[in-house]
C-alpha cells in the first residue's frame, strides 16, 4: 500500500481518509481520531486486513456503517502493486500469495481465466481472490477509452467469467465423497454464496480504484458510497433499504418514551410549598435546606395523526405510521386518520403486534381513503376530518400531520387547519420533501406553514431530531 494524494505523509493521508468518513455522515470525532492514528503504530501497515479492521474497531459505532467504510477503506487504502514478474522466471508461480496466470493473445483467456477463478474459489484464500480480481479487471474490464482516460467496467468481468454458472463444480469440490443433502450441503451452499460475492465485491472495488486514480477519491466517493440508512430519503428509498430503515426507525419511539418519562418525573413537582419548607427549616436553624411541593398531575398527552396515504409519499407514511404505532403505549389516546382524497380513520388496523405494512394494504383495500380520483385533496381531506371527528381533537391533543402538501392545485383548506390547529395542544406537520421545493408547483406547504409548525423530515435522522425535540 502506497498512501498518497494529500501532503503530510501518512499522517495527512488518514487525516484525508478520516474527513472521508465523516463526510459519508459517520460521526468522528476528535478522540475517535487521535485513536485511529494510534492504531496506526500498532498495527502491521503490510497487513491491510489488519489495518482495515484496526481503523474500523475506533472509526465505528454501529454495523449499519460497516459497508459505506469498506467502500471508502478500498479507495484510500488500495491494494498495493504486484512486483513484476522476472522474464527470465519459466515456472509460473510468480509471487507467494498470487494467482499463477499465463496470458494468451487468443480467445481462449476468458476460459482460461474462468477455470483459475473456479480453482480459487475452491481455495478460499480472499487475498489471493482480490489479486486476481484485479488481474480480471485489468485483462476482461477495459471498455473503450474516454477524453479523460481508460475506462473499466464490472460488469464486463462478471460477463466474461459467470461466476455464479460455477456453483455446482464448487459444492462438488467442497462436498467431495460426503455426498449431498443434510448440513453439510447447506453450510456448503452458504459458504460458496459468501465466496462469490466476496469476488464481485473484489471486482467492484477494483474497479473504483482504477476511476479513483483517474478521476480522483473525493468524486468517485460521493458516487460510490450508499447514504447510511438512516439518510435515505423516505420519497427515494427501495426495496433493499426497507429492512434497515425499520431497525432505524424502531429505537424512535423507544427514545421518545424516555424523553417523555423524565418530563413526567421532573414534573411531579408543583409550586413550592411555603408552609412545610418553613416548618422544616426549624431544624436546619431556619435555613431551608430542603425545599417541598405541592404534588401536581402530569398528563399523558393524546395524539392524533393525520396522514396523507397517497402513492407519492407511500414510502414516508409507512416509516411514520410505524413510529405513531410505537407510540401508542406513550399517550392515553392514539388515533390514527388517513386520507388521499376522503378521509377515513384507520386506528382499528393499528392494534399491538400488528405488522406495519399488513395495516397499510389493509388501508388501501378496506378504508374510506379515496372518494373521487384517487389523487392527493388536502382540501377536501381537512374538511371531511372537521366534519366528521372535530371533537378528536382538544387542549391535550397533539396533532401530527403527515404528508408533501401537493394540493394537485386544488384548495388547500388552509383556514380549515387554521382551525384545528387553534383547538389543539400542539401541532407539527412533518414533510417529506426538502424545504427548497416548498411552495413549488402544486405544493401548498409554504401556506400550510403559515399555521402550523412545518417540520422537513426527508429521512430517518431528521425523524430522529424531531421525536427528540416533540
Amino acid at each position: 500500500m502506497v498512501p498518497g494524494g494529500r501532503s503530510g505523509g501518512l499522517a495527512g493521508h488518514l487525516d484525508g481518509f478520516v474527513r472521508a468518513v465523516r463526510e459519508a455522515g459517520i460521526p468522528v470525532g476528535i478522540s475517535q481520531a487521535v485513536d485511529a492514528a494510534e492504531i496506526l503504530t500498532v498495527v502491521d501497515l503490510l497487513d491491510r486486513e489488519q489495518l482495515r479492521h484496526g481503523l474500523a474497531a475506533v472509526l465505528l459505532q454501529r454495523a449499519a456503517q460497516r459497508p459505506t467504510y469498506d467502500v471508502l477503506f478500498d479507495l484510500w487504502w488500495p491494494l498495493g502493486d504486484r512486483p513484476a514478474a522476472d522474464p527470465e522466471d519459466g515456472d509460473g508461480t510468480g509471487e507467494p500469495g498470487q494467482s499463477t496466470l499465463d496470458v494468451p493473445d487468443d480467445a481462449d483467456l476468458a476460459a482460461q481465466m474462468r477455470a483459475e477463478l473456479l480453482r480459487l474459489l475452491q481455495d478460499g484464500d480472499p487475498e489471493t481472490l482480490r489479486r486476481f480480481a484485479r488481474d480480471a479487471v485489468d485483462l476482461l474490464g477495459q471498455g473503450q477509452p474516454t477524453p479523460s482516460g481508460q475506462s473499466y467496467f464490472s460488469y464486463r468481468v462478471m460477463r466474461a467469467l459467470s461466476p455464479d454458472t460455477l456453483v455446482a463444480q464448487l459444492l462438488a469440490g467442497l462436498l467431495g465423497d460426503s455426498g449431498r443433502g443434510g448440513l453439510a450441503e447447506q453450510v456448503a451452499r452458504q459458504t460458496v454464496r459468501d465466496r462469490l460475492a466476496a469476488f464481485r465485491a473484489a471486482v467492484e472495488a477494483e474497479v473504483r480504484r482504477r476511476t479513483a486514480a483517474e478521476k480522483g477519491r473525493d468524486r468517485v466517493a460521493k458516487n460510490a458510497v450508499r447514504p447510511l440508512a438512516d439518510q435515505v430519503d423516505f420519497l427515494r428509498a427501495q426495496a433493499a433499504d426497507l429492512a434497515e430503515l425499520r431497525r432505524a426507525v424502531a429505537p424512535l419511539a423507544r427514545r421518545l418514551a424516555v424523553r417523555l418519562s423524565a418530563r413526567r418525573k421532573m414534573g411531579r413537582q408543583g409550586r413550592l410549598d411555603f408552609r412545610k419548607t418553613v416548618r422544616a427549616s426549624l431544624g436546619t436553624g431556619g435555613v431551608p435546606v430542603v425545599t417541598h411541593h405541592r404534588p401536581r398531575k402530569v398528563h399523558k398527552p393524546e395524539l392524533v395523526v393525520l396522514c396523507d396515504v397517497s402513492g407519492s409519499v407511500a414510502g414516508f407514511s409507512h416509516f411514520t405510521l410505524m413510529l405513531t404505532q410505537a407510540l401508542r403505549e406513550h399517550f392515553t389516546g392514539v388515533r390514527a386518520f388517513a386520507f388521499v382524497d376522503s378521509t377515513d380513520e384507520v386506528t382499528r388496523f393499528f392494534r399491538p403486534g400488528v405488522d406495519v405494512a399488513d395495516a397499510i394494504a389493509r388501508i388501501g383495500r378496506e378504508a374510506q381513503v379515496v372518494g373521487f380520483d384517487g389523487h392527493s385533496d388536502y382540501g377536501t381531506a381537512l374538511e371531511v376530518f372537521a366534519d366528521r371527528w372535530a371533537s378528536a381533537i382538544g387542549p391535550k391533543t397533539s396533532l401530527l400531520v403527515l404528508g408533501d402538501g401537493r394540493t394537485n392545485y386544488r384548495q388547500p383548506g388552509v383556514p380549515v387547519l387554521a382551525g384545528l390547529v387553534s383547538k389543539a395542544r400542539s401541532a407539527h406537520w412533518l414533510n417529506p420533501e426538502p424545504r427548497r421545493l416548498w411552495g413549488s408547483g402544486d405544493s401548498a406547504a409554504d401556506r400550510y406553514g403559515e399555521v402550523i409548525d412545518m417540520v422537513e423530515c426527508r429521512n430517518a435522522a431528521q425523524l430522529a431530531d424531531f421525536v427528540t425535540t416533540l
